[in-house]
């Protein structure tokens, strides 16, 4: 009998990545828990949120063992370097910068322009903004935009979460602040009608994506096929509905 050398080969693969989801060390990921609907930590100490719905499926599927971690927002790359963990969500903008340092994998949101959340009743001129006390949270996408974008004579203050922000916004220590849409969407909601989504729609990024070291490429083969599968079966856009009704029914990534 003639041996295919080539597919015992690929036997031979494919039984060792079934079997590295069980015999390897757990995969640890990471999550901010403090930037609700996409994460959060609940009354008991549990992650929860949109992120951590998607991670936990991706796990599933890619049949990984997994556990959940919640670091600080702006320590969250350099941790995952230094290999505390080995997995980012919470809603991480691909951007070109950050892909000099990490990985990404596909993207499992999409591109969510940025805009800003003030005070129902506070009218602002977006073409003359001068004088303002404007929001950002340290390490994300919009603090560098609005470094590099908004003009002298305006202070841009700085907040480790973005519910800090929101609750200097409610105390009227701010006037307003620079977040993505979707979040601003649910808190505007959420808010009895005391804020406005307000302003300009500024794109930034490229989606959110799991963010992963340079090295893990395996892993990163895996959570992207695992992502593919939730795209094409239609999980993940119901989750984004689920999760972020003002944004409309999609279809967002189910074509």
């Amino acid at each position: 009998m003639e041996i295919d050398v080539n597919r015992l080969v690929l036997a031979a693969l494919a039984l060792a990545a079934l079997s590295l989801g069980a015999n390897a060390d757990p995969i640890k990921l990471a999550t901010e828990g403090a930037y609700p609907p996409f994460n959060f930590v609940d009354d008991n100490g549990k992650v929860g949120g949109f992120d951590v719905d998607l991670g936990n499926e991706l796990c599933k599927r890619a049949k990984l063992d997994c556990t959940w971690m919640v670091n600080d927002w702006d320590s969250l790359i350099p941790n995952l370097i230094a290999g505390n963990f080995d997995a980012i969500l919470a809603d991480m903008t691909i951007t070109d910068d950050r892909k000099q340092t990490i990985n990404f994998t596909e993207p499992y949101f999409p591109p969510d322009p940025s805009t800003y959340m003030s005070a129902a009743g506070k009218a602002i001129d977006y073409n003359h903004l001068a004088g303002l006390r404007i929001g950002v949270q340290t390490g994300t996408v919009q603090a560098s935009w609005a470094d590099q974008n908004i003009k002298a004579g305006n202070t841009i203050v700085s907040y480790a979460t973005d519910d800090q922000m929101v609750a200097d916004l409610k105390a009227g220590n701010l006037d307003m602040f620079l977040a993505e849409g979707s979040y601003i969407g649910e808190q505007v909601a959420a808010s009895s009608g005391a804020f406005k989504a307000d302003g300009p729609q500024i794109p930034i990024g490229l989606g959110a994506g799991v963010g992963l070291r340079k090295a893990d490429t395996d892993l990163k083969a895996r959570l992207d096929a695992a992502l593919a599968e939730l795209k094409a079966d239609g999980w993940l856009d119901a989750q984004i509905v689920r999760y972020f009704p003002n944004m409309g029914p999609g279809p967002f990534f189910k074509q």
